[in-house]
């Protein structure tokens, strides 16, 4: 059963849901910080696959997983793409548990700015004036932050980097969310259980199973990471990926809030800054696309076109 078709008004709002369980995450990796980087995301790739797997067999997309799997171009495609949210894992876990939560947030500010631009670049969409006045103040807001932040810059841009490209493929390439999703698991299973077994034989041991509490998170892995990028696949293929790209800073900034409130951090002029900048900058998008839409419906209307 081939995967169906989102609506764009469907496609946002499962991009927000996104955006909520990736600006909480910080909340859930202080339960696995110390758990070595890679290590973690060769579990998290590893119990990821199995709950792919259970909404492969109960949707009866064996068959299109079978179809993927045998397309050369597709699964070379899937295989860049799993290189680079593997890259963008290591990245991120690594940056939370050395404490560059900054440099962490600033990537993901960079990155809807990648995004857009690769939108503009390699698939020719275009933005109206408001909107290119909403991407202009958010711009302003991101140099902010990162006019203090220059010796982290590298990891930010990594993190930026890798992701934008993640997107990019993810949405070009010829599979559903979940079949890629799934693909991008098995192509990573060699990699992950030859590293976890030379782990685990080479005398330092591996931290799962030692700790409770820890385990059950590194479990929670798999879950944690296949929901939310189900999710922003599926609104990838239905959205334009500028937009994709500019609903992209609400993560972060969700992740300064849960800096401010949980962890107790101190909120500086520039991260104020970009917060209005970048804030301003999404209400004035986002009434720029709801503005269109029913532009767009009315059109629909008066051609007699039902809705969808």
């Amino acid at each position: 059963m081939a995967e169906a078709q989102t609506s764009r008004q469907r496609a946002l709002i499962l991009a927000l849901c996104t955006h909520a369980i990736w600006g909480s995450m910080p909340i859930y990796l202080m339960l696995v910080k110390n758990v070595p980087p890679l290590e973690y995301v060769a579990w998290r790739t590893l119990f990821t696959l199995p709950v792919c797997l259970f909404f492969i067999i109960r949707s009866g997309m064996l068959g299109e997983l079978k179809q993927t799997l045998t397309n050369r171009r597709t699964v070379l495609t899937l295989m860049a793409s799993a290189t680079m949210i593997a890259i963008n894992w290591f990245g991120y876990v690594w940056s939370i548990q050395n404490e560059y939560v900054y440099a962490a947030s600033l990537g993901y500010y960079i990155l809807p700015l990648n995004m857009m631009l690769l939108g503009f670049v390699f698939l020719k969409e275009r933005m109206d004036t408001v909107q290119k006045i909403a991407v202009a103040l958010a711009a302003i807001g991101v140099a902010a932050l990162a006019a203090g932040a220059l010796t982290t810059m590298w990891i930010s841009l990594l993190l930026g980097t890798t992701f934008a490209i993640y997107g990019l493929l993810r949405k070009t390439v010829d599979a559903g969310p979940l079949t890629g999703l799934t693909t991008e698991s098995i192509i990573l299973l060699p990699l992950v259980v030859g590293y976890l077994v030379w782990l685990g034989a080479a005398g330092g041991g591996l931290t799962i199973g030692r700790n409770t509490v820890e385990t059950l998170a590194i479990v929670a892995g798999g879950p944690m990471t296949a929901v939310p990028l189900l999710l922003f696949a599926t609104s990838a293929r239905a959205l334009p990926y500028t937009t994709i790209g500019f609903l992209q800073f609400i993560s972060p900034t969700i992740v300064f809030v849960v800096g401010l409130t949980v962890f107790g951090e101190e909120l500086k002029p520039a991260q104020l800054t970009c917060f209005a900048l970048i804030w301003t900058a999404i209400t004035l998008f986002t009434w720029d696309m709801l503005r269109n839409a029913n532009k767009a419906r009315k059109a629909r209307l008066a051609r007699g076109v039902t809705p969808q």
